[in-house]
């Protein structure tokens, strides 16, 4: 932990030693794409213009590639609240410190209380988005297994995680983020995502990392909608529409029979992967996964 009171000397930080500093997620959740970065890396295309990201989670991938023009986008308002109050330095430096008292002042009863804080919306909508962002922050960190799940009422309503003590940040890795944010041409979106791609063009790159399918039920309530089967075919068609546009296209999920049948006519390959974020801890471990991609990887 960096404590924020020494978190803001960004002009020395910005070119330590002329070597480039690659940010990582700030936040554990679902389907983070940190342990497969090498594959991905792999199949995406060497060159392309705007770099778009429709489902970006935690931004494992964004902050590997790290391209100078891009629009990142997800359907979570509150994870898409903290990309934006980390492109404010002001209201960087009262998140940190609310983070602080939050490390402070944790134990069960002060996390239910903090988690508690939406179900009077009223309340809720009138806290700063720098105390929005703290919030979400804490309650990924400190409730059980970085599950970020939320009920029909769109309250956050996962269980404490059991842990005496939380880091909530480091700090050195959230002014990397910061700083690549606000030094490069990035748009930040929390849209639909057919909306959020609606501008993609020859040459750009998409990369998809929805909800995952599954052949059986699965967790998928990032937000109070879920993901459903019909999504999963949108977007295949949404996938087919940039494919006809000339747009490098990449799509992460799980090997089922629905999404092998949606992307035959692409490129399927088919990857290990862990997955440690479950509600139910006997889907957790080992997984086939595919990389789809609307082109050959050189």
């Amino acid at each position: 932990m960096v404590y924020c009171i020494y978190l803001f000397n960004i002009k020395d930080f910005k070119n330590r030693g002329n070597k480039m500093i690659k940010g990582k997620p700030f936040v554990k959740w679902a389907g983070g794409k940190r342990q497969i970065i090498e594959q991905l890396k792999k199949y995406a295309p060497c060159e392309f213009d705007t770099y778009y990201e429709p489902f970006v989670g935690g931004g494992a991938l964004l902050f590997e590639l790290a391209p100078k023009k891009a629009v990142i986008n997800d359907s979570n308002q509150e994870l898409m609240n903290v990309y934006k109050v980390l492109c404010d330095e002001e209201k960087f430096k009262k998140m940190c410190s609310i983070l602080n008292h939050y490390e402070k002042e944790h134990s069960e009863e002060f996390y239910y209380e903090i988690r508690n804080k939406d179900r009077n919306k009223n309340l809720y909508n009138r806290l700063s988005d720098y105390t929005k962002a703290a919030r979400t922050i804490y309650l990924n960190k400190a409730c059980f297994n970085g599950l970020y799940r939320v009920n029909s009422k769109n309250e956050f309503n996962v269980p404490f995680g059991k842990k005496n003590k939380v880091n909530t940040y480091e700090g050195d890795n959230l002014i990397t983020v910061s700083n690549y944010l606000t030094m490069n041409d990035i748009r930040i979106l929390n849209v639909d995502f057919e909306e959020a791609v609606k501008d993609a063009k020859k040459g750009d790159f998409v990369y998809f990392d929805p909800p995952y399918d599954s052949d059986t039920s699965t967790f998928n309530s990032y937000t109070e909608e879920g993901f459903s089967k019909e999504e999963q075919k949108r977007l295949a068609r949404v996938f087919k529409s940039l494919d006809e546009k000339g747009v490098y296209v990449m799509l992460s999920n799980h090997n089922t029979s629905l999404i092998n049948e949606l992307y035959k006519d692409y490129h399927i390959h088919i990857i290990k992967a862990k997955r440690n974020i479950n509600s139910n801890g006997k889907k957790r471990g080992e997984v086939e996964e595919v990389i789809i991609t609307n082109y050959e990887v050189q």
